[in-house]
């Protein structure tokens, strides 16, 4: 049971209270680039989470073999050979959204999401813990990127997936920059108060416990953080 609740909790913590893109603010540019339209955010988001797993699983079961000294090298060569197998699957069968993505497809090998996990969690933990553990955040990643792209495609464009919607003429502001950036602090906010709300007494706490990474901080787990906390307010 103990050992169920702990993944479980490794899976829902991508979706809210550790979601990549709205809560640690990773991957903001292909999040930006893609969400001018809900098919090609469902796109990207689907792409980034199977190369989020595929890669957590091999890095995981290859942790004791890789050095520790060139360990990023041989990450980024793992997730560029699972995006170039995605991206290889993406042309053949779907090459609308292949168009739609354009460079930012290929650029999945870059996204410091899939990075970020690879180092805080699958080089340090189980396969099946990290497989959990990108399904959770490849979720969170495409929920947010499905929610952003909802808002600015709608008011954007005037409809949802290619259907019309609204009876009055769309902001083309909306699926620029200045209305992509405009929505993500929204949703960004929103996604917050959620988190903090959900968080209860945890959310209260200042410090580094009270930041959405504490769970995988290294710094945190060798005291180092909260010793120097301790001295800051025995100084102040």
């Amino acid at each position: 049971m103990a050992k169920q609740k702990t993944l479980r909790e490794e899976f829902t913590k991508g979706i809210i209270k550790e979601n990549p893109v709205l809560r640690l603010v990773l991957g903001t540019c292909p999040t930006l680039a893609t969400t001018t339209s809900m098919e090609s955010a469902i796109g990207m988001g689907i792409s980034a989470a199977i190369v989020l797993v595929c890669s957590n699983i091999v890095i995981s079961a290859l942790r004791k073999v890789i050095p520790q000294k060139v360990r990023i090298p041989c990450y980024i060569v793992v997730i560029a050979a699972f995006v170039t197998i995605v991206q290889m699957l993406v042309k053949a069968f779907v090459p609308s959204l292949d168009e739609q993505l354009g460079v930012y497809l290929p650029l999945i090998v870059v996204n410091c999401i899939i990075l970020g996990r690879a180092e805080a969690f699958a080089g340090k933990n189980s396969v099946v813990a990290s497989a959990v553990d990108g399904l959770g955040m490849g979720i969170g990643f495409t929920v947010a990127l499905i929610v952003i792209s909802a808002v600015r495609e709608l008011f954007g464009a005037g409809s949802l997936l290619g259907h019309a919607l609204l009876p009055f003429p769309a902001m083309t502001i909306f699926v620029l920059a200045p209305g992509g950036f405009f929505v993500f602090g929204l949703v960004m906010a929103c996604a917050n108060k959620l988190a903090e709300m959900g968080g209860g007494k945890k959310a209260e706490l200042g410090g580094c416990k009270a930041c959405p990474m504490a769970d995988t901080c290294q710094k945190l787990a060798k005291g180092d953080a909260c010793e120097k906390e301790g001295k800051e307010t025995v100084e102040s």
